[in-house]
């Protein structure tokens, strides 16, 4: 006998087991407005990240509504939910950017508890700042139930006196500011005008580079990730994923069908190929481990020893994300990438069909009439722009952007910041000078803690002019919207005693990404004797949810997971 449409749907319900045996549960679901007719319904938890106080989710909120429309109009019950955002551009620069990454960690324990703890059948998470993708991914990984990632979408760019704008011009305005290369009017001109409305930064900076991944990954729909915040398609894409989700009920298809190894590695190969933020290499380290895959620094960089950099976008390139769409979006990169053996075409996404299904009806590029993606017979550079560094300073890693516009290597005298506010000050007065290796230390994990971003220092350095003059390492992060010639996630970091701690004033250092080593010129035994002087300083914080992330956190070459023992 054939099964019902609702016999279907609630073949794998958790929701309809619950309430059987629990008639609390269905009163309360009486109390918010469900019939009798929909107790029989699959319910869908619709996790949002919107807020008011930060264009990458201020119109989250209302996409959450057109996905509950999309679900209710496929026979589903769809429960909006709210979990937190950190703004990541609002915080660079000062103290809040200390709550961003363990923002992350915190976006996938609630959504894992209202999911798990609500007995949801399925759920589509919503999301647009920067750690708002990973997060939600930890938790669909660790949730046994269909899932969907919706992007928020990518920023218009801004404009003023002819020329685009973005984030990362507001703050490269502040360098030239230093370096008295703006008048007054100007810099507040590119102040007011550098964001125009919605969405998330316009480069292929974090937001941008994890959501175009996870496409590619296969947890998003196709064009997700292309379509910009206030493009009519978004509102489309929204409206479509209650049939997504329908879908993936009859089929019993969850996040560990998805999640494997080999999307891993497709997921990262976008990354290289399109010249995407470091902070990839952090997130899907904690991806995997949230889905029990073996991941690895070393298996990072295997990847991109094998992509070619062909994306010419922002940061280092000339494009904006909003550019990409008008050439065929990431189905037409992925496409490419595929054809020329980079993806993995049989893994499984969330339509239902395979990698290679989805990209036969994927535009193919034209490099003769477009410029924003080279061929591989012509890139950008030959290999991915991820570096993995070892060395005296890094024994267990450090990640570099090496574009190859910056060069290959580096050499110079050290000039220490124990915060990320000293180099600011020094360019202000002018103590940066050609040939430094600025560190930047005592920014990890723990030492931050939060591991900070430094768009800030990286953009006033880029807007000094000494974007090409200098090198900076840093035990903290780098925004995706960072260039230059930089090294971060150094580890072991300072807090935990690692050689960076040990760096002084003058010191030469050597960044080799020809031979990815991260070298501090001195002896074996001048390390050992400032080892044996160094004492582990007293955390910054020991209560709330900064003192937890000190004492929970693993390093950044473990993906900062907080979730382990």
């Amino acid at each position: 006998m054939q099964e019902t449409e609702t016999q279907v749907l609630n073949k794998y319900s958790r929701t309809l087991t619950q309430e059987v045996t629990n008639p609390a549960a269905q009163a309360m679901l009486y109390a918010i407005g469900m019939k009798e007719k929909d107790m029989d319904k699959p319910q869908i938890g619709i996790a949002s990240t919107g807020y008011e106080g930060n264009p990458c989710n201020m119109h989250l909120n209302g996409l959450s509504v057109y996905v509950k429309q999309g679900v209710t109009a496929n026979n589903m019950v769809g429960l909006i939910f709210n979990t937190i955002g950190v703004s990541d551009g609002m915080t660079n620069g000062n103290d809040g950017m200390r709550y961003s990454l363990p923002s992350r960690d915190l976006i996938a324990d609630s959504i894992e508890s209202v999911v798990a703890a609500q007995w949801y059948d399925g759920v589509i998470a919503v999301v647009g700042c920067d750690k708002n993708m990973p997060g939600a991914i930890m938790a669909m990984a660790r949730l046994e139930r269909p899932a969907i990632m919706v992007y928020g979408g990518t920023i218009r760019s801004g404009h003023y006196k002819g020329k685009k704008l973005d984030i990362v011009s507001a703050f490269e305005a502040l360098g030239q500011k230093f370096a008295g290369n703006i008048s007054d009017e100007d810099y507040k001109g590119v102040i007011q005008n550098s964001i125009p409305g919605p969405g998330a930064c316009g480069g292929m900076y974090t937001a941008n580079t994890m959501a175009a991944s996870i496409e590619a990954m296969g947890m998003s729909l196709p064009f997700s990730s292309s379509y910009p915040a206030t493009h009519e398609g978004k509102q489309e894409e929204c409206k479509k994923i209650g049939a997504a989700m329908k879908l993936l009920l009859e089929r019993d298809i969850t996040p560990k069908d998805i999640i494997t190894k080999k999307s891993l590695e497709n997921a990262l190969t976008v990354v290289m190929a399109l010249g995407g933020s470091t902070n990839a290499a952090l997130h899907y380290l904690a991806i995997a481990r949230s889905a029990g895959l073996p991941l690895t620094l070393d298996d990072i960089q295997e990847i991109s020893n094998r992509t070619p950099f062909i994306g010419d976008l922002k940061p280092s390139g000339k494009y904006y994300m909003e550019d990409l769409l008008e050439i065929g979006g990431v189905p037409a990169i992925t496409k490419y990438l595929y054809g020329e053996g980079l993806i993995h075409g049989d893994c499984l996404t969330v339509t239902g069909k395979t990698v290679a299904e989805n990209l036969a009806e994927a535009s193919d590029l034209d490099f003769d009439n477009q410029k924003i993606v080279f061929p591989l017979s012509n890139p950008i550079k030959p290999s991915g722009h991820i570096q993995v560094l070892y060395g005296n300073l890094a024994p267990t890693g450090s990640v570099a952007k090496i574009t190859g516009k910056e060069g290959t290597f580096f050499e110079g005298d050290a000039k220490v910041c124990e915060h990320e506010s000293e180099i600011i000050d020094m360019l202000a007065k002018g103590e940066i000078r050609e040939g430094h290796v600025v560190v930047i230390r005592n920014s990890g994990p723990k030492g931050g803690p939060g591991m900070s971003e430094m768009l800030k220092p990286t953009s006033a350095v880029m807007g000094a002019g000494l974007g090409d003059k200098i090198a900076l390492i840093t035990d903290g992060r780098f925004s995706g919207g960072t260039h230059g010639f930089v090294v971060g996630h150094i580890t072991p970091e300072a807090f935990d005693g690692g050689p960076i701690a040990l760096v002084k004033d003058g010191d030469k250092i050597t960044i080799d990404a020809n031979t990815r080593q991260l070298t501090l010129h001195i002896s074996d035994e001048e390390m050992a004797a400032r080892k044996s002087n160094w004492k582990q300083p007293a955390p910054r914080f020991t209560k709330g949810v900064l003192g937890k992330y000190i004492r929970q956190v693993k390093s950044a070459s473990e993906g900062c997971v907080t979730d382990e023992s």
